[in-house]
């Protein structure tokens, strides 16, 4: 793929286009519907037209990434969302009346929140899903109004210098800007006073991001991810749930950061689960050194991580299952791709049981009452997923109600992230805020309280002003009440 290399810019230069997109923000208030439906018809096109070009930059950066899964996650996905956002706002942007206090209303007061745009959204976006991560939250900044900046990850370079050239024919940069270049520009980026930064990657950057932003008091959006546990209840259809697994831990090489990082299964159905597991994955995946539906490791760096926890977890006595269905030979072929690891008789000092992996690596854990399971989860990091599988709906109500997630699918992997009318984020390590649909848009939005004072002087009547009087002990003896 010949892309140009773009040149990362200067402190100045993005201070430049940040004042440039606040100036031009100004002067178009109020950002008409239309232009808004505009802007993000404009962005589905750049996605549209340069999807084979994205799709093949992309498996550039990954060393080879599956085509169809670009297609689906990064090019489909992404034009839906726009879509969706397009059907849905003019609704989600009309003013919202609200109550007023007794007797106000009946004298003709009103109240209302309207949502206004912020201004200037900052986006610093991953590299594990590059195009679907700074285009989603831009349809959320356009939809509510605001102009966007983007800085797009060092480590998925060809598919960041790419989005770089295509933005200026579609975009001038007062409206929609991409940047490129590594954490110092990722650094000077994370300081700009922005009306608002998200930021997907993380938890040990978030910390940098937020304390970044604090300089000018900008409000974040953190997704973060973590360690998401799966847990599959007795009486769950353990081949069916297998294969749920299966396809969310192999989905990207397991580099997503709502992956199920480690599963919980009962003691008795371990052996039963694991079979199923490495039978999904034959079927799922009957090769992986030429299949073009299996995914690389993004880079030499994160695969040494991957076989370092591998090798720490056999050094501490955990059992190690390479799922390789055709027998393949990985140390001797010249690729990042990894087959699954299943590991069994993990313990909590293990690498792979405090970090979250990122990659294809299963640990599995055993219980004797899903209450294990429960305090196991509840005894770490709120998670930003949690999967459940079984057909018990009072279990599974109770794991819903005794854990802390930012999200959950139950019988599934992965599904709620794609259902654009729920919020997607985390909770306390995992992030904060959350995006998508009707939440992205006021997450971007000023919710504007608005109060109109009737033409009766309700001041005077209610004895609020001096000098006070019998209206106004009448007033505090009839609301001093509890």
């Amino acid at each position: 793929m010949a892309t140009a290399a773009i040149a990362p810019p200067q402190e100045s230069q993005l201070a430049e286009v940040l004042h440039k997109q606040r100036a031009a923000f100004t002067a178009e208030l109020p950002v008409a519907l239309e232009v808004r439906k505009e802007r993000i018809r404009r962005l589905m096109k750049l996605v549209h037209d340069n999807a084979d070009a994205l799709v093949a930059a992309m498996s550039e950066d990954f060393g080879h990434r599956s085509p169809d899964q670009s297609m689906m996650t990064d090019i489909v996905g992404v034009l839906n969302v726009g879509r969706h956002t397009i059907k849905h706002l003019d609704g989600w942007a009309k003013a919202e009346k609200r109550s007023v206090q007794f007797p106000l209303g009946l004298l003709g007061a009103k109240a209302r929140v309207e949502y206004q745009p912020l201004g200037v959204v900052g986006i610093i976006a991953p590299w594990n899903f590059p195009v679907q991560l700074c285009i989603t939250p831009a349809f959320g900044a356009l939809g509510a109004g605001n102009r966007v900046m983007i800085k797009n990850s060092e480590y998925t370079e060809t598919t960041s210098n790419l989005l770089a050239t295509l933005g200026p024919r579609y975009f001038d940069d007062s409206e929609v800007a991409f940047f490129t270049g590594g954490p110092d520009v990722g650094q000077m980026f994370s300081e700009l006073p922005f009306d608002h930064l998200v930021f997907t990657g993380a938890t040990s950057v978030g910390h940098h991001i937020m304390r970044a932003a604090a300089k000018h008091l900008v409000p974040v959006t953190l997704e973060l991810g973590g360690k998401s546990p799966a847990i599959i209840g007795r009486g769950a259809d353990k081949a069916k749930a297998a294969q749920r697994i299966a396809m969310g831990k192999m989905l990207n090489a397991g580099q997503i950061c709502i992956a199920p990082d480690y599963l919980f299964v009962p003691k008795e159905d371990e052996a039963e689960i694991i079979d199923n597991i490495k039978q999904s994955v034959g079927t799922l995946y009957p090769t992986l050194l030429a299949n073009d539906d299996y995914t690389a490791v993004v880079n030499e760096r994160h695969h040494q991580r991957l076989t370092g926890y591998l090798d720490d977890a056999r050094d501490k006595g955990a059992e190690v299952i390479e799922v390789n269905p055709a027998g393949e030979d990985f140390a001797s072929a010249n690729s990042r791709k990894m087959p699954l690891h299943i590991l069994r008789n993990v313990t909590d000092d293990m690498k792979v049981m405090q970090d979250e992996i990122f990659g294809p690596i299963l640990p599995v854990k055993t219980y004797a009452s899903v209450d294990e399971a429960i305090d196991f989860v509840n005894g770490r990091d709120r998670p930003l997923a949690l999967y459940y599988f079984g057909d018990d709906k009072a279990e599974a109500q109770k794991v819903m109600d005794r854990t802390i997630s930012g999200g959950v699918t139950i019988n599934d992997t992965i599904f709620h992230v794609a259902m654009e009318d729920l919020p997607f984020g985390g909770v306390g390590p995992s992030g904060m805020g959350a995006y998508h649909g009707i939440d992205g848009f006021r997450r971007f939005s000023h919710a504007k309280a608005i109060y109109s004072q009737p033409k009766i002087d309700v001041a005077k009547l209610g004895g609020f002003l001096p000098p006070y009087g019998s209206a106004t002990k009448k007033a505090i003896a009839r609301d001093l009440k509890v």
